[in-house]
């Protein structure tokens, strides 16, 4: 068999995923503004973001069980269409209630599609390959955040914010036609290995995984907070200061530029250092990040956080996927990434909450200082709990080192 290389799976793993990440970058920045429009507060329209993590929560443990009974591709399309329909109802939204839905919808959607790529390349990717291979993933949705702002912001100058909602729904029925059109790879001879043991549980798999559940699972949530944090506060302090809709658009997406120039040497560290070795000084720059935001009173001063915010995003691209394909067992894999990303994105949402929470109650600026701090946390619990060196370097056995064809250097 031919060994599994990063540009073997670039038409089926990381097409999709940049098409996908196009349309989310477009809407992204507009999703509070919409809110606002409609007559949400600030507080309100944190929440309306938050709606998006909410909707991942909701749908990651479907997510596991669809890509089980449809496989992988399937799943792909059926998650493609739902964010279609979801970005129909917000275009149609003439409430925060309604819009509400439709980003809850989206955000279904976006579970189903992420769990599927991660479940698929965790199988098919050979062990020592498996970080870059993820971040790189993720990098491809991140070339996605970056392109989807500046395109939006050319959209939303003549369309208004109805034209991002109608760019991604465009994407995402192109990300679907891909899938179909675009044949996976040749999973390894052993991928179906175990098929006839008992299938795997849910309640099991998060009973006996739930160590690695609450101390890495831990430090992925927090993690994934401060990440998505970023993505309210940036556009929402940009309005504070007068910005108009394009102008935060163009912010978002320097932000973004940052960020997806970082992923492929985050993963390459990652599979020669260890995990530990980005994730800890991505958690500290995103805390200064976080930390210097309330400082910026113009576009100058805003655009150098965007920067620092995207530098520190970057570093950590792949990460909480790459923990978790490590933690993931042989069998039962599906389900135990169901729980592993029912967990880490509690923290998509629980980071805009935290600032639909606290700006509500005492504004912006201290809402950005407390997700600093958490910033801060997460760097200390993730230098406590990850492992020292990648898993193919370690001589234990372990049930998430799963063999695959060899790799070309």
């Amino acid at each position: 068999m031919a060994p599994v290389t990063l540009r073997s799976i670039a038409p089926s793993a990381f097409g999709p995923a940049i098409l996908f990440g196009i349309g989310e970058g477009a809407v992204l920045p507009i999703v509070a503004i919409s809110a606002r429009d409609l007559g949400a507060s600030v507080g309100l329209a944190a929440f309306v973001v938050a709606l998006i993590g909410l909707g991942q929560i909701a749908g990651d443990l479907p997510a596991g069980a669809l890509a089980a009974r449809i496989g992988e591709r399937a799943a792909m399309v059926v998650a493609a269409f739902a964010a279609c329909l979801g970005l129909v109802v917000c275009v149609l939204a003439g409430s925060v209630g309604v819009l509400g839905v439709g980003i809850l919808v989206v955000g279904v959607a976006g579970a189903v599609f992420g769990l599927a790529r991660q479940s698929y390349l965790t199988e098919v990717v050979p062990l020592p390959l498996r970080a870059r291979a993820l971040s790189t993933l993720g990098g491809s949705h991140r070339v996605g955040i970056f392109i989807g702002p500046l395109i939006g912001a050319w959209v939303t100058s003549w369309s208004g914010t109805d034209g991002a909602y109608a760019m991604f729904a465009i994407c995402a029925v192109a990300a679907g036609v891909l899938v179909l059109v675009v044949p996976d790879l040749t999973p390894p001879a052993d991928r179906h290995a175990g098929a006839d043991a008992p299938r795997a549980t849910l309640a099991g798999v998060a009973k006996s995984h739930r160590q690695v559940l609450t101390t890495l699972g831990s430090c992925a949530l927090l993690l994934m907070a401060v990440r998505q944090a970023r993505q309210t506060l940036l556009p929402l302090w940009c309005q504070h200061l007068g910005l108009d809709v394009s102008t935060t658009s163009l912010l978002v997406g320097l932000s973004g530029a940052v960020d997806m120039l970082l992923f492929y040497p985050a993963g390459s560290v990652m599979d020669r250092r260890g995990r530990a070795w980005v994730g800890v000084p991505s958690l500290i720059v995103l805390g200064i990040g976080h930390a210097l935001l309330p400082l910026s009173h113009s576009i100058g001063a805003v655009a150098v956080v965007a920067v620092v915010l995207g530098i520190g995003n970057g570093m950590g691209a792949g990460l909480v996927m790459t923990l978790g394909a490590d933690a993931s067992p042989a069998h039962g894999r599906a389900a135990f990434l169901s729980v592993w990303r029912l967990v880490s994105d509690s923290g998509v949402a629980g980071g805009p909450l935290a600032v639909s929470v606290v700006a509500g109650m005492v504004g912006l600026g201290p809402a950005s200082l407390v997700i600093a701090g958490l910033g801060g946390i997460a760097a200390a619990l993730l230098g406590r709990f990850a492992p020292r060196h990648p898993p193919h370097r370690e001589h234990t056995e372990s049930s998430a080192v799963a063999e695959g064809p060899s790799v070309r250097p």
